[in-house]
């Protein structure tokens, strides 16, 4: 048997808004962005060179889903993105006024460093150690 995770909803307030966060400033690219209906649109994303799991961005539709944008985790980090040079990325980040919580840091597994996307949700930087 073969499974893999293909995509992870990241719940928005606003598709274009967050559109513009995720490709100007992250340099990711869209995948797709097909209209379903007047307010729902399927809208993938992934960062530039990747091949896995992408994020699927879906606008929050009602009260108990706008209340957990930003937050889907409960304050953890919630999504991790590995790149090949890590201050090219952080020094881009910071350039587009990316907030990172915490500076990076040296571990036993890499270089890392945690910021916050448009809506407060928490994502590592991460480069692994070869």
């Amino acid at each position: 048997m073969k499974q893999s995770i293909i995509h992870i909803a990241l719940l928005v307030e606003d598709y274009d808004e967050a559109l513009n966060f995720y490709v100007t400033k992250l340099k990711f690219e869209i995948i797709e962005d097909t209209k379903l209906s007047e307010v729902k649109r399927w809208v993938l994303i992934q960062p530039p060179g990747s091949s896995g799991c992408n994020l699927l961005l879906a606008k929050a539709s009602n009260d108990q889903q706008l209340s957990t944008v930003g937050n889907q985790t409960g304050g953890r980090v919630f999504l991790f993105l590995e790149t090949d040079d890590f201050f090219r990325d952080y020094n881009n980040m910071l350039a587009h006024k990316i907030s990172f919580v915490r500076e990076p840091m040296v571990e036993s597994y890499g270089i890392v460093a945690v910021f916050e996307d448009l809506y407060g949700n928490l994502w590592d930087l991460i480069q692994r150690t070869s």
